[in-house]
């Protein structure tokens, strides 16, 4: 059967929008980006910080690694070339700023003076106010066979390097 060209070309992006849409309603959902990154927006702006901004080539790399822990939902970092913060739940009703707000609160065992954690887990709460950090991405999968739900955020240029201070 032919079809006339224009028809073909309508076909085929209709085809293209709709799936990429599927692949990538993550980066391009206002909703969702905002619920990512505004409670750590607001963890900065109380350092006096300039915000995060979303950046989508960070929210794919995020993307990719997240759909690689939907098989197994591990708590494991992609150990790439970004700072990284990464979130488990189980069930599936798990969503972006709870896992935005678990990061955040990790504020009270921060001591800047003794740039420390006080025997307790801070280091994703020194990722989101790092100063240098400027560039955000995350992502979000349900894990297979109701394995939980699996988050992540990467930010360019990273942080957390040892010995320096997050600002």
């Amino acid at each position: 059967m032919w079809f006339p060209p224009i028809t073909f070309a309508l076909f085929l992006t209709l085809l293209y929008s709709t799936t990429n849409a599927i692949t990538n309603k993550n980066q391009f959902n206002k909703n969702f980006i905002n619920d990512f990154i505004s409670i750590q927006n607001q963890a900065r702006t109380t350092l006096r910080m300039p915000p995060l901004v979303w950046d989508t080539k960070l929210a794919r790399y995020a993307d990719v690694y997240a759909k690689r822990r939907q098989q197994d939902c591990l708590l494991k970092h992609s150990n790439g070339a970004y700072g990284e913060n990464i979130f488990w739940g189980s069930g599936d009703g798990w969503n972006p700023a709870q896992a935005a707000a678990a990061w955040v609160a990790e504020r009270r065992w921060y001591s800047y003076g003794s740039n420390s954690c006080n025997g307790q887990e801070c280091g994703h709460y020194t990722q989101i106010i790092w100063k240098t950090s400027s560039r955000i991405g995350c992502a979000r999968v349900t894990c297979f066979q109701g394995r939980g739900v699996f988050m992540i955020c990467n930010y360019d240029p990273p942080g957390n390097y040892i010995g320096e201070k997050p600002y």
